[in-house]
């Protein structure tokens, strides 16, 4: 099979992240078939990275500002057999690819994600940070499959689909995942979930597969380090957890997270407590920031839902 690997890139702020990026992509064991960047109405950018990577195919977001547009354009123009995204604050380890390219083996699988673990930019994780929220920092979390497995959906940053699929349903839509339009800047995403969803409901028998032998380092800055940030985080996800099931359904678009909600996060609570008991006091911090956790993703979703009945926007 033949990989075109697809990093979305909006700033010139993150240029050492998007090197970092590329040169991991550059580096496997198997290399892909062609790198593609896509640059999000930032011309500067565009050019600078044109004169950088005259190897790479760099090219402008031609639909919609925003992630789910460099998405669509970087599946516009890739020619492999399979697309695979990567953050553009990410770096993978050499068998990433490898790893990725072997879930597709089963031809009923079309999608294949895998395993994100974050980089603090302080050098060690906050002791009150719950390892069952590292989604909120676009990471692979505590109640996901340990062993490879069939799940609803992947995490955007470090996954991939088979090509012909994602045209086929109309690629990732707009307005769900991150966009810098607008004057409101909310940490917005799901726009993976909403895609998967809707990929898997249109061809029934599809599977997505989750595969830890593919491996990458999400760089989390130190503004992600603070609960401000946690707790905006999980707000919007709610937010984006109501514009999902809008267009996929609350069944197919909760089924996770309820099992999430009723099973992992009360264990992680409890086991923050345990913690507590045993002296570590930081598991407390845990246990709470679970509890504010879940509630503000709730009343996020309760939100994002009350203002698409009143006719608003999230």
């Amino acid at each position: 099979m033949k990989c075109s690997v697809v990093i979305c890139v909006y700033t010139e702020e993150r240029w050492d992240d998007i090197r970092a990026a590329v040169e991991s992509v550059e580096g496997q064991s198997r290399p892909a078939h062609e790198l593609i960047l896509v640059v999000d109405y930032n011309p500067d950018l565009h050019l600078r990275l044109k004169r950088e990577y005259p190897h790479a195919i760099v090219v402008e977001n031609a639909h919609e500002k925003g992630l789910s547009g460099g998405k669509n354009t970087g599946a516009d123009v890739a020619t492999g057999d399979i697309v695979v995204y990567l953050d553009d604050d990410a770096v993978a380890d050499p068998g990433w690819l490898e790893a990725l390219e072997e879930g597709f083996q089963d031809p009923a699988v079309v999608g294949v994600g895998g395993r994100t673990l974050p980089l603090w930019a302080s050098g060690r994780r906050p002791r009150w940070y719950p390892y069952e929220f590292d989604w909120t920092v676009g990471c692979t979390y505590r109640g996901m499959p340990e062993t490879r497995a069939p799940i609803r959906n992947v995490m955007g940053g470090n996954a991939a689909f088979r090509r012909e699929v994602i045209g086929a349903v109309g690629g990732f839509r707009t307005g769900i995942g991150r966009s810098v339009q607008g004057k409101k800047s909310r940490p917005l995403g799901c726009e993976e979930t909403e895609f998967c969803i809707r990929l898997s409901q249109s061809r029934p028998g599809s599977v997505m597969l989750y595969e830890p032998r593919a491996v990458i380092g999400h760089k989390v800055p130190a503004a992600r380090e603070k609960f401000r940030y946690f707790r905006s985080r999980c707000y919007a996800e709610g937010l984006s957890k109501a514009l999902v099931t809008a267009s996929v359904g609350a069944g197919d678009g909760l089924s996770s997270e309820r099992a999430h909600a009723m099973k992992t996060l009360p264990l992680g609570a409890l086991r923050g407590l345990g913690d507590a008991v045993r002296g570590d006091v930081s598991g407390l911090g845990r246990a709470f920031a679970i509890v504010i956790g879940l509630a503000w993703t709730t009343w996020g979703y309760v939100v994002g839902t009350a203002r698409m009945r009143m006719g608003g926007s999230s």
